[in-house]
């Protein structure tokens, strides 16, 4: 079944805590923590203060997405704050082995990310390494864009190369995910969906998950 993390991106910020805890109960089964540095994207969001917040308004997992630069800077704050998942992009690790190194030996589940124009052939040797892949499917930077029609090719190719060598690997896919188009997702072979603007902008979150599953189930 396709695990759905909204993103925190989208929730209202002077209601934060109880965002986190309203979409914990309508059936998320991660928050998605969007972390930008005006830098690697053209944005600035949160930081480490922010997640330790949320950590406590949750009890599901968090999903902490670095869009920054020299992300293994940061990534013991991170952990310290509450991260259960840490996400770094391709593009901003000039060494990812070992960052990806740094991040388990966090002790927490280790995460590459790739932006649209990324190939995935730039992920096969370190994907034995990884617990997650995020497959950019928007330009990271802001919310509310529209689906990039492309990426679902890059989450087939992936989840052929993972099946095929038996990785472990999780596939997230982070960007215009709604209602309507999130069974292209999921049968391209998502198992991690993020949805910012399409869960916290509908009126009733629990509906939201409950056709996301109806969706994928048929």
């Amino acid at each position: 079944m396709v695990k759905i993390a909204p993103s925190i991106l989208s929730a209202d910020f002077a209601r934060l805590g109880e965002d986190v805890q309203a979409a914990e109960k309508a059936g998320a089964d991660l928050i998605h923590v969007d972390v930008m540095d005006g830098h690697f994207v053209p944005n600035i969001t949160i930081g480490p203060p922010v997640v330790k917040a949320v950590k406590k308004a949750a009890s599901i997992p968090l999903d902490v997405h670095l869009m920054i630069e020299n992300p293994d800077k940061y990534i013991k704050d991170f952990v310290q704050s509450g991260a259960d998942i840490i996400t770094v992009h391709e593009e901003a690790s000039t060494h990812l082995h070992r960052t990806v190194q740094n991040i388990r030996e966090c002790g927490v589940r280790a995460a590459v990310s790739l932006n649209p124009a990324t190939p995935v052939s730039n992920l096969e040797l370190i994907l034995p390494y990884v617990d997650m892949v995020l497959i950019m499917s928007v330009n990271p930077g802001f919310g509310g864009q529209t689906f990039i029609p492309e990426a679902l090719d890059k989450i087939r190719d992936l989840k052929n190369i993972i099946t095929k060598n038996n990785y472990q690997a999780e596939i997230e896919v982070d960007g215009g995910v709604k209602v309507d188009n999130v069974a292209d997702v999921v049968n391209a072979g998502a198992d991690i969906v993020v949805m910012g603007s399409a869960f916290y902008n509908s009126s009733d979150y629990s509906e939201t998950v409950k056709k996301v599953r109806e969706r994928c189930r048929g």
